[in-house]
């Protein structure tokens, strides 16, 4: 699926919450022509992003579907727990603290970690050493003043 290694991208939540900043994401990566995985730590979250997606802003429609389902195999955007790829996605979103597990097959991986959280600071970092020792191409975005993403590193 991909030519080369799995890039990881780090996005610092830090103006914006996962609930509005994921679809935006998530509707950038549909328009690219590619699928996403969005992999969380539980079922409620799944439940919480699965009913979110449908209502997040009301001229807006992000197909998804839930791992599990009938038809998750042919979802464009699927939320799961699990580590497997049964959508075939492209990219990869890591919420809530979720473990990326194997990235091959995948063009990118999306870490998403809550700014004013310390924990959550702390694992971003660790992850990020991870990734670079692994030799993956790592980069680091930031949200501007004007709420733009920005490439810090």
């Amino acid at each position: 699926m991909t030519g080369g290694a799995c890039e990881v991208w780090f996005y610092h939540l830090e103006r914006t919450a996962l609930d509005q900043a994921l679809p935006e994401l998530l509707e950038k990566t549909l328009a690219r022509g590619w699928r996403a995985l969005v992999r969380t730590v539980g079922a409620e979250r799944v439940e919480h992003l699965d009913s979110h997606l449908w209502t997040w802003r009301e001229d807006a429609f992000l197909p998804h579907g839930v791992a599990g389902e009938e038809e998750a195999p042919r979802q464009p955007v699927l939320l799961t727990t699990a580590m497997d790829n049964p959508n075939g996605a492209h990219a990869l979103f890591l919420v809530d603290g979720a473990e990326a597990g194997p990235l091959e097959g995948f063009a990118r991986c999306v870490v998403m970690f809550d700014g004013r959280d310390e924990q959550a600071l702390a694992d971003a970092r660790q992850r990020w050493k991870v990734f670079k020792s692994e030799g993956l191409p790592v980069s680091y975005w930031r949200q501007s003043e004007q709420g733009r993403w920005e490439k810090q590193a």
